[in-house]
């Protein structure tokens, strides 16, 4: 009898990649089942917040390069 193998947990790589792709909207089906059925939540949102975070410090270096300082 064999007994059927534990879902196992995504990598930090993989969750980065999942929240990358779905930020993208290119999220495969498999992955994406994949998330929700092994995924810990908490690692999604938290790498989620960490990106958008760092979406928004580049963005605002990035004006901030282009745009002469006005003072």
């Amino acid at each position: 009898m064999s007994q059927p193998t534990p879902d196992k947990k995504p990598n930090l790589f993989q969750v980065i990649a999942s929240v990358l792709a779905s930020l993208l909207g290119v999220q495969s089906s498999k992955n994406r089942e994949r998330d929700f059925k092994s995924g810990d939540a908490r690692d999604y949102i938290g790498v989620y917040i960490v990106l958008v975070i760092a979406l928004v410090v580049g963005m605002i270096i990035l004006v901030n390069m282009v745009l002469p300082a006005t003072s």
